[in-house]
């Protein structure tokens, strides 16, 4: 998926300001200006079309999770510097505090079933035999159930 629309989709979902947006990326330890964000919102066909850093949504899910479930004892979580689909989605998982069961119930907001050990293989290590790739379609999937969710 394209970062700008994850990024679009996570704020529309919990319907954030363009201030509480700055200040998540502040939490997440990445400067960032309403004139940058605002390059992030424009269509992708546009002239002033930026497009957001892996680091950069990284930056942002670790804002997201400080957020909803506070600071951390210790040093921060750096910002990784390339995102899989797995990784935003546990990402996500993580600020919102869900379970596997949540996740499907999400899912199955979107009409998508999965069961626990299909849900569990997204956050398997990658070296693990049982890991699979989240595809652009789960994680979209997702990413509507929660506004589905988080809309009503």
């Amino acid at each position: 998926m394209i970062n700008n629309d994850i990024l679009r989709r996570i704020s529309t979902t919990f319907d954030h300001s363009e201030e509480e947006i700055l200040a998540v990326f502040e939490l997440g330890q990445c400067s960032m200006t309403a004139e940058k964000l605002t390059h992030f919102f424009t269509e992708k066909d546009a002239a002033d079309y930026k497009e957001l850093l892996d680091v950069e949504l990284a930056s942002f899910l670790n804002g997201l999770i400080i957020d909803k479930r506070g600071p951390k004892d210790g040093p921060q979580h750096q910002a990784e510097q390339v995102l899989t689909n797995n990784l935003i989605f546990n990402k996500i998982k993580i600020a919102l505090a869900l379970k596997a069961d949540e996740v499907i119930a999400v899912l199955e907001l979107a009409d998508l079933s999965l069961g626990k050990y299909e849900l569990s293989a997204f956050f398997r290590n990658v070296n693990h035999k049982h890991y699979r790739e989240c595809s652009d379609e789960v994680l979209s999937t997702f990413l509507k159930g929660l506004k589905v969710k988080f809309q009503n």
